[in-house]
C-alpha cells in the first residue's frame, strides 16, 4: 500500500469544507511557515525535498522558486496553473473539486515564501463548478484568518483570486496563461525574459500547477529531507496518476514511484488489469503529448530491466525506447486499438489548439491532420508515411512553446513503434476503416507481453 500524501483524507466525508479540513489538521503548515520559518527557509525546505513539477516539465520546484527577482518596491506573484487540459489528464480536477483547502493552504505557504500578496488560481474554463467550489473555499478560508491582511498576526497579507480561461490548451504553458490573465491573446510569449524576472504585468512571477502547490502542504508539516525520503533517486515523494482507457478501474491514484510500471497497470490496487480480459496493446504513460509505448517497452526497457512509474524510469533510453512521466495521465491501449486512429485523434486535437503564432506548428499541425486522415480513411500511399515523418520533424523544436513538440511527438513515437500499422493502412485501404481495428488486422503484429 502506497504511502499517501495528498490524497489521504480524500475521503472523509465533508473534508471541502473549512471545519472538516481544520478538524483533520489543515492550515497546520501554514502555522508552521508563517510563525517559525523564514521566506527562504521554506523555499530551502523545497528545495530538499526534491519537489519536481508536476505538470509535465519536471522541473525542480524549490530551484524554480530560487530564481525569482526581487526588486525593491516591486510586487511579486504566484500563479497557480490549472488550465489542466493535457487529454488523459485530470488529476488536478480531483484536487480542487475534492481537496480545495489542500490547494488553498499550499498557495498560501508558497505566497509567503515567495512574497506574493496577490496570488492567482487560472483555471480551464470547463471546469465551471469548480470554481464554485474554490470561491467558496476561499471565502472559508478568509473568514477564519488564512487570507486577507495580516494574517496570524505575523504582517504577511495575501489575497487569492480566481480566473477563468476560455477553454484554450495553449494556456496551459505558463506565458500564454500570463497573457490571458493579463486579458490578451494567451499566446506564449519568447522567453528570456523568464516570468520569474518578466511574468505578469512585467513583475516577478512564478507558475505552479495544482500538484505541485498542494504537494508543499506535506513537504512543511513532515520537512523536505523526510518528503525526500519517498520515492526513488531524483523521483521524490508521491506522484498523483490519472488512470483511463481499457483497464478495469481507471480514476486518480497516489503512487511513491517505486513500483513498476506492471504492478500499477495489473494490481487490484490501481487499474486492476485490461477490462474485458484483453491484452495490453500499448500506453501513453504522461498525457497525450508523450511517446506512446507498445508493450514490450512500456514493461520492460531496451536493456530488459523493469520500467518503473518515476521520471528517470519512463524516459530510460531516451524517446527511442522510452517515454515520460509528463502530466501523469496513464491512457492504456488493449489490443484491439488502432493506433492509426487514436494518433490522428491527437493530430486534430493539436491542430485545433495551435495558436498559430509559429508557422511550424500552424502549418505543420495542419498538414499532420491531413495525412492522418488520408491514412485513417484508406486513402494514405507509403510515401505519405515518410512525409509524415518529415513533417514532425521539422515541427519539433522549431516553436516557441512546447506545443510544437507535443504534436509532433505522438506522431513521431506512433511511427518509429508501429510502422507496419500505418503501412497496413495503405496496403488495404477498405479494411482500414474498421471501426475496432487492433493486433489481428494487420500483418506481423507486435506480441503483447501478458501479465
Amino acid at each position: 500500500m502506497s504511502k499517501k500524501l495528498l490524497l489521504e483524507k480524500a475521503h472523509v466525508e465533508g473534508i471541502k469544507h473549512y471545519d472538516v479540513y481544520r478538524r483533520e489538521g489543515g492550515y497546520k503548515s501554514v502555522e508552521k511557515a508563517l510563525k517559525t520559518l523564514s521566506p527562504d527557509t521554506v523555499v530551502e525546505e523545497v528545495k530538499k525535498s526534491g519537489l519536481r513539477g508536476r505538470g509535465g516539465a519536471g522541473f525542480p520546484t524549490g530551484m524554480k522558486w530560487s530564481f525569482i527577482a526581487k526588486p525593491e518596491g516591486v510586487p511579486r506573484h504566484l500563479v497557480c496553473n490549472a488550465d489542466e487540459s493535457e487529454p488523459g489528464t485530470f488529476k488536478d480536477r480531483y484536487l480542487m473539486e475534492f481537496l480545495p483547502h489542500l490547494l488553498i493552504e499550499g498557495l498560501i505557504v508558497s505566497s509567503f515564501a515567495l512574497g506574493s500578496n496577490d496570488t492567482y488560481i487560472y483555471i480551464r474554463g470547463e471546469y465551471a463548478w469548480i470554481v464554485d467550489i474554490l470561491e467558496q473555499a476561499i471565502e472559508e478560508a478568509k473568514t477564519n484568518g488564512w487570507l486577507g491582511k495580516n494574517i496570524l498576526g505575523t504582517g504577511f497579507n495575501c489575497n487569492i483570486h480566481v480566473q477563468r480561461g476560455a477553454g484554450a490548451y495553449i494556456c496551459g504553458e505558463e506565458t500564454a496563461l500570463i497573457e490571458s490573465l493579463e486579458g490578451k491573446r494567451g499566446n506564449p510569449r519568447i522567453k528570456p525574459p523568464f516570468p520569474a524576472i518578466k511574468g505578469l504585468w512585467e513583475r516577478p512571477t512564478v507558475v505552479n500547477n495544482v500538484e505541485t502547490l498542494a504537494a508543499i502542504v506535506p513537504i512543511i508539516n513532515m520537512g523536505g529531507e523526510e518528503y525526500a525520503k519517498i520515492g526513488v533517486g531524483r523521483s521524490t515523494g508521491t506522484k498523483l496518476i490519472s488512470a483511463c482507457g481499457n483497464i478495469n478501474k481507471p480514476g486518480v491514484y497516489e503512487i511513491d514511484m517505486t513500483i513498476s510500471v506492471e504492478e500499477f497497470i495489473y494490481s487490484d490496487e490501481y487499474c486492476g488489469g485490461i477490462a474485458n480480459g484483453k491484452r495490453l496493446k500499448a500506453c501513453i504513460p504522461g498525457g497525450s503529448s508523450v511517446p506512446i509505448l507498445p508493450a514490450n517497452l512500456l514493461l520492460k526497457t531496451a536493456k530488459g530491466e523493469t520500467r518503473y512509474m518515476n521520471y528517470e524510469s519512463l524516459s530510460d533510453g531516451g524517446f527511442a525506447t522510452g517515454s515520460m512521466m509528463g502530466s501523469g495521465g496513464f491512457i492504456v491501449l488493449d489490443e484491439d486499438q488502432c493506433i492509426v486512429k487514436h494518433t490522428y485523434t491527437l493530430a486534430r486535437f493539436y491542430h485545433h489548439e495551435s495558436c498559430g503564432q509559429c508557422s511550424p506548428c500552424r502549418e505543420g499541425t495542419i498538414w499532420l491532420d491531413k495525412l492522418l486522415y488520408k491514412l485513417e480513411h484508406g486513402q494514405g500511399k507509403l510515401s505519405d508515411i515518410d512525409l509524415l515523418w518529415d513533417v514532425q520533424r521539422k515541427i519539433e523544436g522549431n516553436t516557441i512553446c512546447p506545443l510544437g513538440d507535443a504534436a509532433a511527438w505522438p506522431v513521431a513515437a506512433a511511427i518509429r513503434h508501429f510502422r507496419d500499422e500505418f503501412e497496413w493502412h495503405v496496403n488495404n485501404p477498405k479494411e482500414s476503416q474498421i471501426k475496432n481495428f487492433g493486433l489481428a488486422h494487420y500483418a506481423n503484429p507486435i506480441q503483447p507481453i501478458t501479465a
